[in-house]
């Protein structure tokens, strides 16, 4: 018989270890919260996006790719019954309880989207997770219930629109990193968008409670209560709804209101809060696409970044460099391609991304797979047919084979000249890749003649500071400086470099190539000093954005080697000169002339150290 003395311990233990759990679960649930991803844009960035003369690379990513994802979401009708079994597959190899898993399958239909999405289980931390980090699988798998649970918020709106005739006032308490709040402060008079399903609540004790029982170390985080302040007439019930979810979610809260995902609000006032440094109020109100000026902007972001489904955030992927999402992606498109149009078009976009990552090889083999299946499909003379005849030239000019490589852009001209108005851009651009043809070739008055025929079309299409001018300008530059007119060259790359500060974010490959060759000008000048700045500030761009094999990132640490060679440092100039060589050997053809030039200068390096 168990004694009063062990019965009170073991009551004793009990209640710590139900401690321990609640504890647990309350920070679990505290980090998922907080974990919502969000995307904050200052005034600057907004006004200079919305423009047309400017790039809109200076965007967050994640603020651009909750634009895309949303819209494709919303245009895609799924097969609720096969993608639940699609998800439930997925989920066996995440290692998500089977329990949890057998729940969601066998109960699904019985229960609402908004249920589901505030049970306590994996469907939200996963949900949040996928857009933290851009797991594209994921958030493919997801696509189906993220749909029905925006309709389902659409439709409850609708019920309660009488509850919504005039502004009220929602809350949300959270924490947030240092570099959050700091953007946020910077984002003042700009915007915050919250890029999943946000809860808020109408009482501002409820949001307190997330703050003021916070778990995280105090050092790393601030405390913010979000006040926002809604004025449903500001806003599109299709593009923005939201509702109180209290008798369809799983836990009951009566003042709990859902809002859907990448909801925009205004950043109109932030302050500290007296009796507590480290907590602070933000006033925010809320916004959409009847607001002019984002209306604008999101009308450039879908127009610049168009398709449709999910290529659309393939090639923003691309656009703002991130290659492995983009892998992941058109692996998993190709992966569920129902027809031979859409497997071409995967294989062409994977060209792109190998050719970008400067995987030749592999690229050329995705773009002829593409042409095989184009060539069955469309005339011969179709603009198609023309973007991948460019795209092969190109790999091949990038593996120093330029007899193919001209033979491939003539054939994209050819077609083009015939389907495309004088004045097309894309006219533009296969002019300037046989000028840059040409140039590499060392035939400077054909480069000439084939960079002012695409100059003048841009000139007359584009506006003055569109990077694109600026990729001409600087062809001008290159041009002159391999005519030994290095002042020449100087001024075009100065010209080119004004409009890539302003329209390029900081560490954009494109910024990098232009700091290289501002450098290289200073160089053969004999300005060694000046030269080497602006190298080093190229090559810190590129170790930051490229792949550690790609051809770029040798040529650059190649330049840098032959100025420590020409400054008579040659302790310096050998390492780096090897780490050009080590590249070099694994992106290019052994035979490559780039290859045989390094080597011969690692030789006479060695002989004079």
């Amino acid at each position: 018989m168990t004694s009063t003395k062990e019965h009170v311990d073991f009551l004793y233990k009990y209640h710590q270890i139900q401690s321990i759990c609640t504890q647990l679960i309350k920070v679990t649930q505290s980090c998922d919260h907080d974990a919502i991803p969000m995307s904050f844009i200052s005034k600057r960035q907004i006004s200079e996006a919305a423009s047309t003369e400017q790039n809109l690379d200076q965007l967050p990513p994640s603020y651009m790719y909750s634009v895309i994802f949303k819209d494709i979401i919303l245009e895609i009708d799924h097969d609720d019954n096969k993608s639940m079994n699609t998800l439930v597959n997925f989920c066996r190899q995440q290692n998500i309880p089977e329990k949890q898993i057998n729940l969601l399958q066998s109960k699904y239909h019985e229960k609402s989207p908004i249920w589901w999405y505030s049970k306590s289980m994996f469907l939200h931390s996963m949900l949040n997770r996928a857009l933290r980090l851009l797991d594209m699988e994921t958030m493919i798998k997801l696509g189906f219930f993220i749909r029905r649970l925006h309709i389902q918020l659409e439709q409850l709106h609708q019920e309660q629109s009488s509850n919504f005739q005039q502004a009220f006032t929602v809350y949300r308490g959270q924490e947030l990193s240092q570099q959050d709040f700091q953007n946020l402060c910077n984002s003042k008079g700009g915007l915050v968008s919250f890029n999943n399903f946000l809860s808020t609540s109408k009482e501002k004790e409820v949001a307190m409670n997330f703050v003021n029982d916070s778990p995280h170390d105090s050092t790393e985080n601030l405390s913010v209560i979000f006040i926002m302040a809604i004025d449903p007439s500001r806003i599109s019930t299709s593009t923005t709804p939201f509702a109180m979810i209290a008798e369809q979610s799983a836990i009951s809260s009566e003042q709990e209101m859902l809002f859907t995902m990448h909801t925009v609000f205004r950043v109109v006032e932030i302050k500290q809060m007296a009796e507590n440094s480290r907590l602070w109020e933000v006033h925010l109100a809320i916004t959409d696409d009847n607001d002019p000026q984002l209306s604008t902007l999101t009308s450039r972001i879908k127009q610049e970044i168009n398709g449709e489904g999910w290529d659309r955030m393939g090639k923003l992927m691309l656009k703002v460099g991130h290659f492995d999402q983009a892998e992941e992606l058109y692996n998993e498109l190709l992966k569920n391609a129902s027809t031979d149009s859409d497997r071409a078009n995967i294989y062409y976009m994977l060209g792109i991304l190998k050719d970008q990552q400067g995987k030749y090889p592999e690229a050329a083999k995705f773009n002829k797979k593409s042409l095989e299946i184009d060539g069955k499909l469309l005339p011969e003379d179709d603009t198609s047919v023309a973007s991948t005849y460019r795209n092969i030239g190109s790999v091949y000019k990038n593996m120093g084979e330029y007899s193919k490589a001209l033979e491939y852009f003539k054939k994209t001209i050819k077609i083009q000249e015939k389907s495309l108005s004088p004045t097309d851009p894309a006219l533009a651009t296969s002019y300037n890749d046989i000028g840059l043809l040409y140039s590499i070739m060392s035939e400077y008055s054909k480069a000439l003649e084939f960079y002012e025929k695409s100059n003048k079309i841009l000139e007359i299409s584009l506006p003055a500071n569109h990077p694109d001018l600026a990729a001409s300008y600087n062809s001008f530059g290159r041009v002159y400086k391999n005519m030994g007119e290095y002042s020449k060259a100087l001024e075009f790359y100065e010209k080119s470099n004004k409009i890539l500060e302003i329209s390029l974010h900081a560490n954009h490959p494109d910024l990098a190539t232009s700091y290289n060759n501002i450098g290289a000008a200073y160089y053969h000048m004999g300005e060694y000093s000046k030269a080497l700045e602006f190298y080093e500030k190229s090559n810190k761009i590129w170790e930051i954005s490229l792949p550690p094999t790609h051809p770029d990132l040798a040529s650059s640490y190649n330049n840098i080697g032959h100025l420590y060679e020409d400054m008579q440092e040659y302790s310096k100039a050998l390492p780096i000169l090897e780490k050009a060589l080590s590249i070099k050997q694994k992106s290019l053809p052994s035979t490559h002339p780039s290859i045989k030039n390094v080597l011969n200068a690692i030789d006479r390096v060695k002989e004079k150290l």
